[in-house]
């Protein structure tokens, strides 16, 4: 019995120690505030939970960003909803490592989903600084308050990004000299709801 306890007592401590958000045979949700505050940095402007959906606001000179504190393990599942209530752009930062990171995003301007090449610097609004060039691109409508449905999957370097399960890019990591490491972040440049977000291990 106490081979037990102090096995299971050692799982634990491992999964609170880990570097990833989300550990082996484990589910990684937001359900609560504190784990908002303690799990992510808050890098601009306004992001809020209530009642499970994470509420951002940004604007087009300076846009509303949220980064996680842990990185992304090597192979994972992101499932999500969300509402884009103001403006056009809403991304999801990809094995974002120092400046650079991977676009997956909805933009409503040129009615695409995009994967692309992601540039970051945290105390830089300026033009050049954020954002990035376009690698691959797919024609989606797209409009303000409507929800949409997007998975994400990376395994054996191999990403995959789907909306609402019909419109879809992929691509190889490797082959297209992106990031295969880092951290996850999102931004938007209006008011953006996210809601049922969940990160696992695969």
């Amino acid at each position: 019995m106490k081979k037990i306890t102090a096995l299971l007592f050692l799982q634990l401590l491992l999964i609170s120690c880990s570097g990833t958000i989300s550990t082996t045979k484990k589910e990684y949700a937001i359900t609560n505030s504190s784990a908002l505050k303690s799990d992510w940095i808050i890098d601009s402007q306004k992001w809020s939970l209530d009642n499970n959906t994470i509420t951002g606001s940004g604007s087009p000179s300076k846009w509303g960003i949220l980064v996680s504190k842990k990185q992304l393990p090597e192979n994972y599942e992101i499932d999500f909803k969300v509402n884009m209530t103001r403006e056009s752009l809403f991304e999801i930062m990809l094995h974002l490592d120092k400046e650079k990171y991977i676009r997956t995003y909805l933009y409503q301007i040129d009615q695409n989903i995009v994967i692309g090449e992601g540039t970051y610097y945290k105390n830089d609004d300026s033009y050049g600084k954020r954002g990035g060039k376009t690698l691959f691109k797919k024609p989606m409508n797209l409009e303000n308050n409507k929800t949409y449905a997007v998975k994400i999957k990376v395994t054996e370097n191999q990403l995959h990004f789907s909306v609402d399960g019909q419109t879809s890019l992929e691509c190889s990591l490797e082959k297209s000299g992106l990031s295969q490491k880092g951290k996850l972040g999102f931004i938007t440049n209006g008011d953006v709801q996210i809601t049922d977000l969940k990160i696992k291990t695969l």
